[in-house]
């Protein structure tokens, strides 16, 4: 049982003294003392009122050396991921940690694609993935990145490399935001995407390019869902259609000065002005 060892590394996590936590848990600080050097056990109301305030449930705080575990898996139980405090199995995400103990960001290219679809869930095929640090990431959140395909997703152009935080709970997701999703039956997609799970069930998938119609992807297809962070291409954006609006205003702008010296002669004209009598 890790309980005493999690009372103290929660607290100090929290940077909160003795005395803080003893007070905010209605307690004498030589209470909380006791519980962190595993001399006494703390009642059930104190047990339940640690659960409320670390946001972890008492089945955690109790098997779970907290210690161990990485600062995104801290952060995802700590932000409502907590399996026993949902009530419901919740899928621990595979993935691999450099010799600091920093998650790595997996790079799955589109060649990887088609092992990835049956091999996600696989900690020997995870492990054998290229990874990358990107240290402007926050370390307490998990990352992916996934090189897409096609132009369904323009301007974001064809073999860009996305990247992905991973949302843990589907209620989440954010209408309108851009989201890569593993499903059972399509693969690897990247759209924008509209949370329709309450009314419908689905989640309405969504390109950028209007060339391509909007469809239902229902909850039971999903395997796994990123949110868009940032996104990179060796592929220069192409000028011409903005040199192309560039000659049009110039051409306007050449209009206007020609009406404007029109306009002007005629009112330097001897008993003009500036407009032809009717």
């Amino acid at each position: 049982m890790y309980l005493s060892a999690n009372i103290k590394f929660l607290r100090k996590r929290k940077r909160l003294t003795q005395s803080g936590l003893a007070e905010l848990l209605g307690i004498n600080r030589s209470g909380v003392n006791n519980y962190e050097n595993g001399s006494a056990v703390p009642p059930v109301q104190v047990l339940i009122a640690l659960s409320d305030l670390f946001h972890i449930s008492i089945d955690t705080l109790l098997r779970i050396n907290l210690s161990k575990l990485r600062d995104s898996q801290l952060y995802l139980i700590e932000h409502g991921s907590d399996m026993f405090v949902k009530g419901n199995e919740l899928r621990v995400l595979t993935t691999t940690v450099d010799s600091s103990n920093r998650d790595n960001i997996e790079l799955v290219s589109i060649r990887a694609k088609a092992g990835y679809t049956t091999g996600y869930f696989d900690p020997e095929y995870i492990a054998g993935l290229p990874v990358f640090q990107l240290p402007f990431l926050s370390k307490e959140k998990k990352y992916r990145t996934f090189q897409i395909s096609g132009d369904s997703m323009l301007p974001i152009p064809d073999k860009s490399w996305v990247t992905g935080e991973y949302v843990q709970n589907l209620n989440d997701i954010k209408d309108d935001s851009l989201y890569i999703v593993l499903t059972l039956n399509e693969g690897i997609v990247f759209k924008k995407v509209k949370n329709e799970l309450k009314t419908n069930g689905t989640l309405q998938m969504i390109s950028t390019n209007p060339e391509y119609a909007p469809y239902d992807l229902p909850v039971s297809e999903v395997r796994e869902i990123w949110r868009f962070v940032h996104y990179i291409t060796t592929e220069v954006p192409e000028f011409h259609e903005t040199e192309q609006l560039q000659r049009q205003i110039k051409a306007v702008r050449t209009e206007l000065e020609q009406v404007w010296k029109t306009l002007k002669s005629g009112k330097n004209r001897p008993g003009g002005n500036g407009a032809e009598g009717y």
